[in-house]
């Protein structure tokens, strides 16, 4: 894994920069580092780049399906609204439905 590589480089560095009666205290040093460090990145909440890469090719598609369904739903609204009539006047209402109007006239 790359993040590996970069740490196995940055302990290193860091390593050869202490001077030589110190080296006996590389691994604790390393280990106690790592620790620190890892300790570190996840309370930042950070992900490694292939979750990153992962993720993001996740929201491609379903950007891409999204945009598909929108194309769908527009194309069916279309349809619809073209397979709509104009409304006749107002429908006939059987008698037990019928209401008097205020001049006592049935409507």
């Amino acid at each position: 894994m790359n993040n590996t590589l970069n740490f196995d480089t940055f302990f290193k560095q860091v390593t050869n920069t202490l001077p030589k009666g110190l080296l006996s205290l590389h691994q604790d040093l390393e280990k106690n580092l790592r620790v620190a460090m890892e300790s570190t990145f996840h309370k930042m909440n950070l992900v490694t780049r292939e979750e990153f890469d992962i993720q993001t090719a996740v929201l491609q598609r379903t950007r891409a399906r999204l945009e598909a369904l929108e194309a769908k739903m527009a194309e069916f609204e279309v349809i619809h609204l073209s397979k709509e009539t104009v409304p006749l006047s107002k429908p006939e209402l059987p008698n037990s439905f019928q209401t008097e109007s205020p001049n006592n006239q049935i409507e």
